[in-house]
């Protein structure tokens, strides 16, 4: 081992075998032994000069330079080699992070589909009890009825699937929503004119600025977010809606996704987060409306009252309902408690719909259709109380004002008209560029401030409806806004495929 120690810290010679051990020396090293000793230094047998072989090896084909061999080259080559490593480390980290987060998802569909399985078995202990204890005499036609009974959608299990028969708008729901009308409007009307002290000024709106993007919400492979909405109880979730199918939680504080929501076959263009529970609600051109549980990511329940794509979609201020549009040319309000269709009626004009937004107080509600024209609806006699004809054009968006006097709409004819909901007239209208595309439109809680979203994203003083801010940031089209509690911040989505939040730095 001292020899071989010695041959290391050596210059390079030629390399020789012994033909008694097999063993590799350099020629000169052991013709120097063997003068000493004459004998194999691994084997101990007896060994001449003359019995060693030559081994014949190529040239060094990337011999080091010169330049290799000062003390400031060789520190450079050293430090080449640290920042190779520490790249592949950090790679090596972020695969690491990823597959956690994957594990993660993988993880807890697996904890939900064995929570499906179990209520699976419960519900057919229990059906097998209940056929076990039912009369002879019932016949078949009582056992049919106990296995007609749905549980769950044809789809995949966990579902609770919607039946075609409408409900009907019974005494108890008319009156709950009236009940619930009255209170807004009282509350409305306690506020008065005054607007919350926590209210982001003008000024300091005029200031905001970008604080942040995230391009890696939604596939990159199919661009584009589609929809956008926040819970308005924990501002700091953002949910938005994708051309890749899916639906995004976000958690705008710790940058990290909560949430992926997988079950439509179509994009995802309508999103709502309900404002007092975990739940969000989703609608997608495969003419179905998701209802989702955020903290197992599946469906609860599966609505579908359309048999187009839906277009439309406006969670009432009870929270117990959903209003939708779609271009089969009907609007629907289902329960999303038990999933049940309540009523579901055809434009008078057979047009396809497009747009569907509650009035604040929730007896009334707004619809755009494909040929420019704004209806307005009373809830509790299904009934077109009011039209507003002006537009050119699909209606792409509507957004009612939180004072509830205001209605803001915008078609394919690069405007938005403002309406008087006591007049019944349009009083206002900001013409926008040529070639504008208003693709969202969204007024803050107060009713202070209009934000629209299109070909970018602008920002309107109420009442004097003057531009304030106007954001450029978007590589392509935005397609939704939305402000945060107190307008504090602004989000954004667009076909780019990001995410935006807007600010005071």
């Amino acid at each position: 081992m001292s020899l071989i120690c010695a041959i290391s810290n050596e210059i390079p010679d030629v390399p020789v075998i012994s033909p008694s051990s097999g063993a590799i020396f350099e020629r000169r090293l052991i013709e120097k032994y063997l003068q000493d000793n004459g004998v194999d230094p691994i084997s101990g047998k007896d060994l001449t000069v003359e019995e060693l072989i030559e081994i014949k090896t190529p040239p060094v084909l990337k011999p080091k330079p010169p330049s290799a061999t000062s003390i400031p080259a060789i520190l450079k080559m050293m430090q080449d080699e640290w920042d190779v490593l520490m790249l592949h480390a950090f790679t090596q980290r972020q695969q690491l992070q990823t597959a956690r987060q994957e594990l993660s998802h993988a993880l807890y569909q697996h904890d939900a589909a064995c929570r499906v399985i179990a209520r699976l078995n419960k519900e057919v202990t229990a059906a097998r009890e209940a056929l076990a204890t039912l009369k002879p005499q019932s016949g078949i036609g009582s056992m049919q009825t106990v296995i007609q009974q749905p549980t769950m959608a044809p789809e995949a299990p966990g579902f609770a699937s919607q039946p075609v028969e409408q409900a009907g708008m019974s005494d108890e729901v008319i009156q709950k929503l009236q009940d619930k009308a009255t209170v807004l409007t009282q509350e409305r009307k306690k506020k008065g004119k005054t607007v919350p002290e926590e209210l982001v000024s003008a000024e300091k709106l005029r200031g905001f600025l970008t604080l942040s993007s995230h391009p890696g919400l939604h596939s990159a492979s199919v661009p584009g977010i589609l929809a956008l909405d926040i819970n308005s109880s924990d501002n700091s979730k953002i949910l938005t809606g994708g051309n890749d199918k899916n639906a995004t939680i976000f958690n705008k504080d710790t940058e990290q996704v909560v949430a992926i929501l997988k079950g439509h076959t179509k994009k995802v263009t309508k999103v709502i987060y309900h404002p007092d529970e975990n739940t969000v609600i989703t609608g997608s051109p495969d003419s179905s409306i998701r209802i989702w549980n955020v903290p197992t990511s599946q469906t609860t329940l599966l609505l579908r009252c359309h048999e187009g794509p839906v277009t439309g979609l406006s969670l009432h201020p009870t929270g117990d309902y959903i209003l939708s549009t779609s271009q089969d040319k009907y609007w629907a309000f289902s329960d999303i408690r038990t999933g049940r269709l309540l009523t579901k009626n055809l434009d008078s004009s057979e047009r396809g719909l497009t747009a569907a937004q509650f009035h604040p107080d929730g007896l009334i509600f707004g619809t755009g259709t494909e040929d420019a024209q704004v209806l307005i609806w009373d809830l509790k006699e299904q009934s077109n109380v009011a039209n507003f004809p002006g537009h050119i054009g699909e209606i792409s968006a509507i957004s009612f004002s939180e004072n509830g006097y205001y209605l803001a709409t915008a078609a394919a004819d690069s405007c938005v008209k403002l309406w008087d909901l006591r007049k019944l007239k349009n009083f206002k209208t900001i013409q926008l560029e040529d070639g504008y595309e208003v693709k969202d439109l969204c007024f803050d809680q107060s009713g202070t401030y209009l934000a629209i979203a299109g070909t970018d994203i602008r920002v309107y003083l109420c009442k004097q409806w003057t531009e304030l801010k106007v954001f450029n940031d978007h590589t392509a089209a935005a397609t939704g806004v939305k402000f945060g509690r107190h307008a504090q911040w602004l989000a954004s989505t667009s076909m780019d495929r990001t995410l935006k939040l807007y600010g005071i730095e």
